[in-house]
């Protein structure tokens, strides 16, 4: 068994990479779409995942699961849920991630090679599985946190030092202080978050100006640890005098399948009302001023912070990054139709449907080249809201690489924040 160190679980716990070449194509007339959807055995044999199209829909929708011998010749183990990946040997046998049938909203568990679900009723979410000499490791989001646990038959084991991020400000930048929050959703579910306060201030200086921001997804969630990308984020608002609010609604992963499957076909729903409740709490706290209040999301995050706006007006900003205004042009169009579809079908779920109600400041921003979230749904949003701003990135997809343009994203939304 190989030693932890952080490397290995910042490599384990970061998003699934995309294909840095082209991965040969092993198995006739399907298609290998990552490098690291191949585990190799001791022996020889290769554990290989493969779509059925070299495109997200329909390929991600039908995998399935192949052994190849070192003499070429290969054994069909039968289809696998969609979204298969990361599998693993243990001794002869081979384990892998896919989505929790039937729906493709839900989240991810563990399978074997017989396609049993072997994760079922966790009240937690594994993200990735680990090739090690022994049982594979299983990395798993629990709330706010991420553990390892190994893959045994009976109940997994956790392996002691589960990694707790690190929060500390690189080059020692000051960093506002980090809290996580635990609370209520209306129906009484429970829910967690964090909240990053400005910097040099405590919960005895406010009420602050709050930018909610969403995380996208929806199954993904806000992790305690350092708040700062490119995306304009919780430690950037914080050197701004500006505090922040990171709510995990339903929908996202880190406690279980019930719990990201709430959002099937109701995308904004409850998930919008999971989030208002964070924010009253905040107000009813004194640390969030009720007249200074923005919302801000990327991708997911940007279709709920445009969503939000037609739902209330006490917003007094909104960024709205690679977001979704019309889910039926998105399905239609997008890479990702059919898992667009799961959450939410109709123009009833859709931004554009109510623009007329919006009267939010909004700030517009899209990569041009966005193959995810097409270009088109920024066009729709900002010629249906009079006085938006609309900012189109050339050469940028559904997430920014260029360093420019990434200080210029950052800078623009300083700019637009500044009046909170």
């Amino acid at each position: 068994m190989r030693e932890l160190t952080d490397a290995m679980v910042a490599d384990w716990t970061s998003p699934r990479p995309t294909p840095h070449r082209k991965p040969p194509q092993l198995i006739p007339h399907r298609h290998v779409a990552h490098t690291t959807d191949i585990a190799h055995h001791p022996d020889g044999r290769r554990a290989v995942i493969t779509w059925s199209s070299p495109k997200i829909d329909p390929g991600l929708i039908h995998p399935a699961l192949h052994v190849v011998a070192p003499d070429g010749s290969v054994t069909d183990l039968g289809p696998t849920p969609p979204d298969a990946r990361s599998p693993v040997w243990w001794g002869d046998r081979i384990f892998y991630l896919a989505l929790t049938p039937p729906h493709l909203q839900g989240g991810l568990a563990v399978f074997d090679q017989d396609h049993r679900n072997l994760t079922e009723g966790m009240p937690a979410c594994p993200t990735d599985l680990v090739q090690t000499d022994g049982a594979p490791i299983m990395v798993v989001a629990t709330g706010l946190d991420t553990e390892f646990h190994r893959l045994t038959e009976g109940p997994f084991a956790k392996i002691k030092g589960s990694h707790r991020p690190d929060r500390r400000a690189p080059l020692d930048i000051p960093a506002g202080i980090q809290e996580r929050l635990h609370y209520q959703a209306r129906d009484g579910l429970d829910l967690d978050a964090l909240l990053v306060l400005p910097t040099n201030r405590t919960r005895a200086d406010g009420p602050f100006p709050l930018v909610t921001i969403v995380h996208g997804g929806p199954y993904d969630r806000w992790a305690d640890d350092f708040q700062l990308t490119w995306v304009p984020s919780a430690q950037w608002f914080a050197q701004q005098g500006i505090a922040t609010f990171l709510p995990n609604p339903r929908g996202g992963l880190g406690r279980g399948h019930e719990f990201a499957h709430a959002v099937y076909k109701r995308v904004g729903q409850e998930e919008w009302h999971d989030i208002e409740t964070g924010i009253d709490l905040l107000v009813h706290q004194g640390v969030a001023d009720p007249g200074r209040l923005a919302i801000a999301g990327w991708s997911h995050g940007g279709f709920m912070a445009a969503w939000a706006t037609t739902r209330t007006d006490r917003f007094k900003a909104a960024l709205v990054g690679a977001g979704i205004a019309d889910w039926p042009k998105l399905i239609a169009r997008g890479e990702n139709g059919a898992f667009e579809a799961a959450l939410g079908d109709s123009a009833e779920h859709s931004p554009i449907t109510c623009a007329d109600r919006i009267t939010t400041p909004l700030l517009i921003v899209h990569g041009a080249d966005d193959t995810n979230v097409p270009l088109e749904q920024a066009e729709l949003l900002h010629a249906a809201v009079p006085g938006s701003e609309l900012v189109i990135y050339p050469g940028e997809g559904h997430s920014f690489t260029g360093r420019a343009n990434k200080i210029d994203l950052l800078n623009r939304t300083r700019r637009f924040f500044a009046d909170l």
